[in-house]
């Protein structure tokens, strides 16, 4: 049975796991940046669990700006609630769970919250490698990013709801 909801400060530890284990060194969150996403957006971070087990996350702040910049992965004070796009920092399925759809469920329900809240859309950066999974999802790539977040080359992609 798999389960998705909202993050509360007691799966910080479990988040972190999640974190470490999904993204390089450098472009993994630290469990300080998760706190103080945890503290200013949590309403805008999601657990996928598998049978209880955590497994799968996602996460990412509102703001105005069209695209994401480096400075938001850091900083959680750039939080914009009132904001105009949903970001995507991660997406987060630990490896043993992947190609179950995970991904795409969490991804899914990321979209169906934010339109809810009358957001124009989602945005996030993601690898070369990852451009055919999110157009699947209906993002349209808009080009190499500006982001060099973790020394990577980053691509920026947009969801526009109808």
């Amino acid at each position: 049975m798999v389960c998705i909801r909202s993050v509360n400060i007691d799966d910080l530890e479990q988040l972190y796991k999640i974190e470490q284990r999904c993204f390089p060194q450098a472009e993994a969150a630290s469990k300080e940046v998760l706190l103080q996403r945890l503290e200013r957006f949590s309403s805008h971070f999601f657990l996928l669990e598998e049978q209880g087990r955590p497994v799968g996350m996602v996460n990412g702040m509102v703001t105005h700006s069209s695209v994401i910049t480096d400075s938001m992965y850091d900083n959680a004070c750039l939080h914009q609630e009132e904001g105009e796009w949903q970001t995507v920092f991660g997406l987060d399925v630990l490896p043993q769970y992947r190609c179950r759809g995970y991904g795409g469920q969490l991804m899914q329900h990321l979209v169906t919250h934010a339109k809810e809240q009358g957001r124009k859309g989602c945005i996030l950066t993601c690898k070369q490698g990852l451009i055919p999974y999110y157009q699947r999802l209906g993002y349209q790539q808009e080009g190499v990013s500006q982001s060099i977040h973790g020394g990577a080359v980053w691509y920026d992609m947009r969801l526009i709801f109808p």
